[in-house]
């Protein structure tokens, strides 16, 4: 019996399962590879995520979603936002006869497919609203044990409430919100801008083009967010300015690294060929790209994320298309 399922064993769900049991709960962690997990298992080490960090021995590690999900009182989905369908789809069976249970979304992006939130699919899916938790938090840092804050929003005021007490503790801050489509946005959409932050530094473009692409990459994550019905203030938050500088400005971003790849001359293939972890940005693009279309918004730097990752366009071109375009009033007419 498990007091807390984590869904995911990358470094992040990793990580918050270290932070679980660090509060002397009991957790399971559901890792897709079962070499993987019978390693965790054996040494305490999840050496291909989380090099070099012993997890703490109340964390059961097993690659069976019944047996991690049984008696779960809290259920944590941290998988890859384009494989969550595919893994809930399973997990569904052994959560739909469940009463009582909370579920937690930290994923970051929206499904291509779709066009769906983490936390729309993991509704569609069990039947069950989920708490978003997102902000700027580097797994590193969090396992390190250094001060960080981060945002948790939920419909439900109370459940926001216990989710809080859950997953605070002296060194990692949450803090309550009741817009979970801004905060889920946020995560998502930060991503994309991060890679262009790291396509502008490996063109050693400088600090004034990354200022620039940070501030204009936030107004476009706010219109895209306010035209899908979030508030505009959620933006100037944790799970949005917050987390675009942390991952616009630092080599542990895995989209800002990836941007940088591209800078060199490398393709997001052969980038992604390369790591067994996932710049969700990439994916996300393609999501962001249809989803202004469809609300009309104007979004120029991610359309040319988009267009140096699946239309192969030379960075230095997307550069110029954006600093080329008509002159306008910076907050609209």
């Amino acid at each position: 019996m498990s007091y807390s399922a984590v869904i995911g064993a990358g470094s992040w769900g990793t990580t918050i399962a270290s932070l679980l049991a660090g509060k002397d709960l009991d957790v399971s962690l559901w890792v897709r590879e079962e070499d993987l997990a019978l390693e965790i298992e054996r040494t305490r080490i999840n050496s291909v995520y989380l090099p070099g960090a012993e997890l703490p021995p109340n964390i059961r590690a097993s690659s069976s979603l019944e047996e991690v999900l049984e008696g779960a009182r809290y259920v944590i989905n941290v998988v890859p936002t384009q494989h969550i369908r595919a893994v809930f789809g399973q997990a569904g069976r052994f959560l739909a006869n469940r009463k009582v249970f909370s579920l937690i979304s930290a994923s970051k992006g929206v499904e291509n497919t779709t066009l769906k939130r983490p936390s729309e699919i993991l509704k569609e899916l069990t039947g069950r609203d989920a708490a978003v938790l997102s902000g700027p938090s580097f797994a590193k840092e969090v396992l390190e044990r250094k001060p960080t804050a981060v945002t948790l929003a939920a419909k439900d005021r109370t459940e926001a409430l216990l989710l809080q007490e859950l997953l605070n503790t002296s060194y990692f801050r949450v803090y309550t919100h009741g817009d979970v489509t801004g905060v889920e946005m946020g995560g998502a959409l930060k991503n994309v801008v991060a890679i262009a932050a790291g396509i502008s530094d490996g063109l050693g473009l400088g600090n004034n083009a990354r200022a620039a692409l940070i501030t204009r990459g936030l107004a476009e994550m706010k219109r895209l967010g306010v035209a899908m019905g979030a508030m505009e203030h959620t933006f100037f938050g944790l799970s949005g300015m917050g987390d675009l500088v942390l991952t616009c400005t630092a080599t542990l971003s895995r989209n800002y690294s990836f941007g940088q790849k591209l800078a060199a001359g490398l393709t997001a293939s052969q980038i992604s060929a390369a790591s067994r972890t996932i710049a969700e940005g990439v994916a996300t693009s393609k999501s962001v790209v249809e989803l202004a279309e469809r609300h009309r918004v104007e979004m120029p730097i991610a359309r040319q994320v988009y267009n140096v990752i699946f239309e192969s366009k030379s960075p230095i071109k997307a550069v110029e298309d954006l600093m080329g375009r008509s002159l306008k009033h910076e907050f609209g007419e």
